[in-house]
């Protein structure tokens, strides 16, 4: 049976791992890192993705696509502020969704983590040798609906059986608690590239109880990065009169070196900012650059309100479950902006702790994923493990007066379902529309529409008469699945759902199979590349052999070099045909010069060794006639 993995599909990196020897551990990518960069560029034909992609960013900046997590499921008028100070074109999608424009072509957000996905399935699976098919994929507690929905699709894009979408914090507290046996009450703080998350947890005999969850989907390490971008472009645009933002190429490097600076002042008090040739003078041509010293001070005063927000989500964490500060027994930090000395300041501050740092910040998640796969798929070293996890937002359909009714209220256990009867508001009513909603606002307007779901075919009856159950049904991945129907009669009725962010099944098979047939494409390129490399090497070793053996006959140096140039026009041409050609007469001028050189050099040596044997003979003989005896 093949290994399942955990997945923890990051906005700024992503990190795969296994169940090893009843242990979690991190698989590395084919570059040897345990981290990859989730950033995919599209150059030509040809997609990269990793630390590849994110190399040639700044050469290549409308194409070259990152934190794209932050736009998975969501609707285009939540993310407007991201989208615009993207190096990339993000627009408006079908039906408010989100695309993002490469090439003259449209992407949905979906497809471009399904790229990231593929690529850490693609190298774990040539490290363990065996196809990986089946894995958790981790998401912010906080994510809703319609992104947990989208991960999963992000997952099937990729060619994937997603046994479980868990939440990160919940993840991390598995790779923590896996081999603690005492009973603790953990709070898991993880902030992220994108997005920040609070779960307090209760661990104790196998037992992982999620007992409240609260969060920030518009908030993490990425917002602290474009903090300082917009410093260091309106510095710059009160000195030249020109923004730096306008630029892609600008901006790219601007978001390379904010980052940069960022991760320095977490064990520095300051660090300086140098971008040489940033842009020209649009007048003389002149280049100019950016030369700025940033302090932490300074970055913990652009940064203020930021961290302040990560107050209140702790506050209500605490609060949903009825806990204080002092009834916390660890608290561990997540994710990589967890590294900045203001955010561990802030968390000590409120919790009374120093925070827990025994696990990797980077790796938790992905950790913890690893063990639940290896739950589900019923790993005997793992012992009795029970997860109890949580719903993040209340859940509730729209009412007359536009009121929200909540039918799952936020931090109940899943899965979980709920069945609620609602009527008709008028005579003869002959259908109803169920706008399903999410959050924690009282009117309608104020939370996010899932979905509007409508119901037909309702006989006619009084207002009031009619009675429509409605059931919630949450499953383990914290996905709602809707249904209802008409009790009074008797009659059930279909459910149509409109204007959702999610992808609908047409679109995700086609996608599965675009993203098959690039794979088989990305694979036929791959080869093709690699045999016009083999080839090149062979030339430059005829080219090397021809130079170093200055004793080989003229005519032998001639044919090999003849080969050679033939693999270089071979190689120039890209015909796959000639190449072939060129290959094989190439190494067989190779193996005959190099066999017939050899040769000859152990003629020569023969014929040195007789000579210096008899030059031995001789030389022994004056020893033995000039050797006497003593008198």
């Amino acid at each position: 049976m093949a290994k399942a993995v955990g997945i923890d599909l990051g906005t700024t990196n992503s990190v795969i791992a296994v169940m090893e020897g009843g242990r979690p551990e991190v698989i590395v990518n084919a570059e040897g890192g345990r981290t990859t960069p989730s950033v995919v560029a599209y150059k030509g034909d040809e997609t990269l993705v990793g630390q590849i992609a994110r190399r040639q960013a700044a050469l290549n900046p409308a194409a070259t696509l990152f934190e794209v997590k932050r736009f998975i499921g969501r609707r285009w008028d939540e993310v407007k502020e991201e989208a615009a100070r993207s190096p990339f074109a993000v627009k408006e999608g079908p039906g408010g969704s989100v695309r993002i424009s490469v090439n003259g072509k449209d992407l949905a957000p979906e497809q471009v983590s399904a790229e990231v996905l593929r690529k850490l399935v693609a190298d774990a699976s040539a490290k363990l040798g065996q196809k990986i098919t089946d894995a958790v994929i981790t998401v912010p507690a906080y994510f809703d609906n319609s992104q947990r929905e989208a991960t999963k699709q992000a997952g099937e894009i990729a060619g994937l059986n997603v046994l479980r979408v868990i939440n990160e914090p919940t993840a991390a507290a598995l790779a923590y608690g896996l081999e603690r046996k005492g009973n603790e009450t953990v709070l898991v703080f993880d902030l992220g590239g994108g997005t920040f998350d609070v779960t307090i947890l209760e661990l104790g005999d196998g037992v992982f109880e999620v007992k409240s969850t609260a969060g920030d989907t518009h908030l993490g390490g990425a917002d602290f990065d474009h903090r300082i971008v917009d410093w260091l472009a309106e510095d710059f645009n009160k000195e030249h009169n020109f923004d730096l933002r306008k630029d892609k190429q600008a901006l790219q490097r601007l978001i390379e070196a904010a980052e940069k600076a960022k991760i320095d002042l977490s064990n520095a008090s300051e660090t300086t900012v140098s971008l040489p040739f940033i842009t020209f003078d649009p007048e003389t041509r002149t280049p100019m650059h950016v030369e700025k010293v940033l302090t932490r001070a300074k970055f913990e005063e652009l940064t203020a309100d930021l961290l302040r927000r990560v107050r209140k989500p702790v506050e209500q964490a605490l609060s949903d479950a009825k806990l204080s500060a002092s009834d916390i027994n660890e608290v561990i930090l997540v994710g990589g902006s967890t590294r900045i000395p203001a955010v561990k300041r802030i968390v000590q501050d409120i919790t009374g702790k120093t925070p827990n740092e025994s696990v990797n910040p980077d790796e938790a998640v992905a950790l913890g994923a690893a063990v639940q796969a290896g739950i589900i798929q019923g790993d005997s070293s793992l012992g009795d493990i029970v997860l109890v996890d949580v719903t993040p937002l209340t859940l509730g359909v729209e009412v007359k007066g536009g009121m929200i009714a909540p039918m799952i209220t936020r931090n109940t256990t899943v899965p979980a379902k709920k069945t609620e009867i609602y009527t008709t508001a008028e005579n003869n009513q002959p259908g109803v529309e169920i706008n399903v909603l999410q959050g924690e606002r009282p009117m309608a307007a104020d939370n996010k529409s899932l979905g509007r779901f409508k119901l037909e075919g309702i006989p006619p009856m009084p207002a009031g008469r009619a009675q429509i159950e409605v059931t919630f049904d949450i499953d383990a991945n914290g996905i709602l699945h809707v249904t209802a129907k008409e009790k009074t009669s008797g009659k059930e009725s279909s459910i149509r759902i409109e204007n959702t962010t999610t992808l609908d099944k047409s679109d995700v098979e086609r996608m599965v199979q675009e993203a098959e047939q690039n794979a088989a494409a990305d694979k036929a390129r791959k080869e093709k590349v690699e045999k016009r490399n083999a080839l090149d090497s062979l030339r430059v070793q005829a080219t090397q052999q021809i130079e170093e053996n200055t004793s080989a006959s003229q005519d032998a140096k001639d044919k090999l070099k003849a080969a050679a140039d033939e693999a270089e026009e071979a190689i120039r041409s890209e015909d796959d045909a000639k190449i072939a050609d060129a290959q094989k007469k190439l190494e067989e001028e190779l193996r005959t010069f190099m066999t017939t050189n050899a040769n000859q050099s152990a003629g020569g040596a023969q014929a040195d060794a007789a000579g210096a044997g008899a030059q031995a003979k001789q030389d022994d003989d004056v020893i033995d006639a000039d050797f006497k005896p003593a008198e």
